[in-house]
């Protein structure tokens, strides 16, 4: 009665072991799941990068109230008629 024991544990095992330990397995089944929502993370970030881009794009081939508001601060453009004004602030 001894001998049956065992072999029915051995194939308990041996049918296991693919779904725990396996190419497929559970396991790497986990570590496949942490994977894709780490990348998923940084798609959603990526995302929002690119609607933002998306929208200054769109801004500047749409209106020119964009490319002045652009070229004011980046640029310092000042238009014909307007008087420029700098006010120096005290260091603390």
């Amino acid at each position: 009665m001894r001998w049956p024991t065992w072999i029915l544990l051995a194939i308990i095992v041996l049918l296991q072991y693919p779904l725990w330990l396996g190419k497929g397995g559970w396991f790497k089944a986990r570590e496949l799941e942490a994977q894709l929502q780490v990348q998923r993370e940084a798609n959603q970030k990526l995302e929002t990068r690119n609607a933002a881009l998306d929208a200054e794009v769109r801004d500047l081939k749409t209106g020119y109230d964009a490319i002045e508001e652009r070229a004011r601060f980046e640029l310092g453009l000042i238009k014909d008629g307007e008087v420029f004004v700098q006010v120096p602030q005290k260091n603390p």
